[in-house]
């Protein structure tokens, strides 16, 4: 399935128009990732623990929101928005990622 941020297709016509669609993933870093990604933090760098998370939860919501729209008969979604924000809790910092867009059937 095509899945874009811009809101046409090159070349394509849009012919239907389903609705907006969405998928959300929230995932826990837990206590030994956070621990090391602060001391990373501090002394600079990269946090590996922390993308790696972050690439996994952004495919999750992806995946639902493909699914969501391969559902209503949809082949392509477009003006895809990705959203990141964390969310303190009780055992660490849990990260969450929002994926949404508008759910079409492109010609061609």
């Amino acid at each position: 399935m095509l899945v874009i941020t811009t809101n046409t297709v090159e070349g394509k016509k849009v012919v239907k128009y389903h609705g907006l669609v969405s998928g959300e993933a929230i995932l826990g870093a837990n206590i030994f990732k956070d621990f090391f990604a602060g001391i990373r933090d501090i002394v600079g760098g990269r946090s590996a623990a922390y993308e790696t998370e972050l690439r996994k939860a952004k495919e999750i919501a992806i995946n639902e929101m493909v699914a969501s729209a391969s559902s209503q008969g949809a082949n392509a979604v477009i003006g895809v928005d990705l959203d990141y924000e964390t969310i303190a809790g009780g055992g660490g910092n849990m990260l969450m990622v929002s994926a949404s867009g508008t759910a079409v059937t492109v010609e061609g």
